[in-house]
């Protein structure tokens, strides 16, 4: 199933749409804060290896000293909502809502970072079979996304995710581990890892 290039805003995509579009390489995105939905399936494409992920001197001395609180699912849309606070923004009302549909049913999910009661960092993203599709991360504070992401990849280790799907690469991302695979390659390992039933979160 190929999803449509392209439609107006309606308010919200349905879940077996996304997650469909999801199984076959695709994800949406918005124009604009207030314009259309695009699907996009892009080659190359970016993924994190679990195997590979580089934790710096620095960060592993935040993690070591417990700098921030880290919590699953515990405020989805806050960092939903906190990823969108940029002058030009991918991330919809239409895009919102969406997501917490599927945070709702169970398929969506955030990764926070908290210091002293306040959400100073996160990211969000979707978690299909054995693959979990990276959507955004906002930082508030230094190094309070790259301490989710952390989470997140050891999580993913733990409950033996086959793939951590980043869609683009960014130097950012590629100081992570972050690396460009073809799209045929890409289809490859996401058959395989949906073959896979992994929990997220117990």
């Amino acid at each position: 199933m190929m999803p449509p290039t392209k439609r107006p805003p309606r308010g919200v995509i349905e879940p077996d749409l996304l997650i469909a579009a999801y199984k076959t390489g695709y994800f949406p995105m918005a124009e604009s804060r207030e314009g259309p939905i695009f699907w996009l399936s892009p080659d190359p494409r970016a993924i994190i290896p679990l195997e590979s992920f580089k934790i710096s001197r620095s960060l592993r001395q935040t993690l070591k000293k417990g700098l921030f609180d880290l919590r699953i699912d515990t405020a989805f849309e806050r960092v939903l909502r906190a990823c969108a606070e940029r002058k030009e923004t991918w991330i919809s009302e239409e895009i919102v809502a969406s997501y917490n549909l599927l945070h709702e049913l169970g398929y969506a999910h955030s990764v926070e970072s908290w210091q002293g009661g306040s959400l100073c960092g996160g990211l969000y993203g979707v978690a299909v079979g054995g693959a979990f599709f990276g959507e955004s991360m906002f930082s508030r504070k230094r190094d309070a996304s790259k301490a989710a992401l952390a989470a997140l990849v050891g999580l993913l280790r733990k409950n033996r995710f086959e793939l951590l799907d980043t869609q683009f690469i960014t130097p950012h991302l590629a100081s992570l581990g972050a690396i460009e695979i073809s799209k045929s390659e890409y289809l490859r390992m996401l058959a395989t890892a949906l073959l896979k039933d992994c929990t997220f979160a117990n």
